[in-house]
């Protein structure tokens, strides 16, 4: 396939102006993609761009990571109900180095035919006065015009409105697509289709102030199966690329928990499988969805590009850990991410000190056994695990020792009745 075709069965392509599939057969363009760093992390829903500037890296083109480090002052209004906090530049600045590590796993910094890059648009918008501003890009916009757009309406219909700096926002934008189509030969701007209103007045901006022909792309917004916004934990949390804030556990599970409706997709999307690889695992989606092989795959996949090898053979020895598996090499931070759902108590540090307390108490305060009684039946019946060792011995005693980092302890009843002992320092 070439580039454009790999993009549509990808389902890369929302929308697109009239000369991009020539453009992206015929030569060998520059493009870019903005990056919002109002937060010091990209999240999953990012991988989308991501992954198809990489896709297109890999047919020859270059792209270029647009790090909005001047809009980022400002604030983007599109999808959004109410307008954004202001960042300083120093703000900026620290989100930034963070998220071009981010971008550095997935787009090729080093080749030396295409390289990708990093650009921030602070260097110029910071650079030019608002005279010159208004004069070289504001007169080639009509207050109609923008008042059109779709993120400016919707932010109008509301009680709160729209302030000055957001609504000039789109110009802004159109701006960062001029400088670069003037200072990089950049030609196509991408983005989610919801970018779809600034990304043209790029391209008019183009046209009015230079005679020039430019060209815009955008995607779909992805949503899940259930109709949900793509990129939410189970918590209903953001799942983010940066491991302090989603661990690679969390961050595998998210994967190991896509719906039989949405994986194919998201191996289409998130994933360097071709077109037979990801055939061959919907034969597996369809022959034998309870086996989930193919949302191991799409976990092993995302969680090696995004953390690496370690991490993924790290969150499959944590998610066995849930049906029994060992416990050794796992730390606890690992063992408050895989127990963060299950029922817990607290018990404080000195009564596991000493000589320690009675496993038979500790059952029972933990609620895993009704009485004395009912801990040394189950005992004996073979059905209680401490660490996920089974209890043999309803004498024994539970010291620090025991402990992971004398913090936890885990207890489970039968095959999957946990419960997590938090200790107290």
């Amino acid at each position: 396939m070439n580039a454009i075709e790999e993009l549509r069965w990808r389902g890369f392509v929302y929308d697109h102006t009239e000369d991009v599939p020539d453009l992206l057969t015929k030569q060998k363009v520059t493009l870019y993609n903005g990056f919002d760093p109002t937060g010091d992390s990209l999240h999953i829903g990012h991988l989308v761009p991501m992954m198809a500037m990489a896709r297109l890296q890999r047919f020859g083109h270059t792209p270029i990571a647009l790090a909005g480090g001047g809009t980022g002052m400002v604030g983007d209004p599109s999808g959004r109900s109410t307008e954004r906090n202001l960042l300083t530049l120093d703000e900026v600045q620290a989100n930034l180095e963070r998220i071009q590590q981010q971008l550095s796993r997935i787009l090729d910094f080093e080749v030396k035919s295409n390289p990708a890059r990093i650009v921030n648009n602070a260097h110029w918008l910071t650079e030019v006065s608002l005279m010159e501003f208004l004069r070289d890009i504001g007169k080639h916009f009509t207050v109609n015009y923008m008042m059109a757009k779709d993120s400016v309406k919707s932010r109008l219909a509301r009680e709160d409105g729209i302030s000055y700096t957001e609504f000039s926002y789109m110009l802004l934008q159109a701006y960062d697509f001029m400088y670069l189509y003037e200072n990089h030969n950049c030609v196509l701007q991408m983005g989610g289709s919801d970018q779809w209103g600034n990304i043209l007045s790029g391209v008019e901006l183009i046209r009015r102030a230079k005679g020039k022909k430019a060209h815009a792309l955008v995607f779909p917004l992805i949503t899940q199966a259930d109709g949900t916004k793509f990129g939410k934990t189970s918590a209903g949390t953001d799942a983010w690329l940066a491991a302090d804030r989603t661990s690679p556990y969390r961050f595998y599970q998210f994967w190991l928990n896509t719906d039989d409706g949405d994986v194919l997709n998201y191996l289409r999307y998130f994933t360097w499988l071709n077109r037979q690889e990801i055939a061959e695992y919907e034969d597996k989606l369809y022959n034998a969805p309870e086996r989930r092989e193919t949302q191991r795959r799409l976990a092993q996949e995302v969680t090696r590009m995004i953390h690496g090898e370690t991490a993924v053979h790290k969150a499959e020895k944590a998610a066995n850990v849930l049906f029994g598996g060992d416990l050794d090499g796992l730390e606890a931070a690992d063992i408050r991410d895989i127990f963060a759902d299950v029922p817990s108590s607290e018990l404080a540090k000195t009564a596991l000190e000493g000589d320690g307390l009675s496993v038979v108490d500790l059952l029972v305060d933990s609620g895993l056994a009704s009485s004395k009684g009912d801990a040394r039946r189950s005992i004996k019946g073979g059905g209680l695990y401490l660490n996920n060792e089974r209890i043999t011995d309803a004498g024994q005693t539970v010291t620090l020792n025991q402990s992971i980092d004398s913090q936890f302890v885990i207890l489970r009843k039968g095959r999957k009745k946990y419960h997590l002992v938090q200790i107290q320092q």
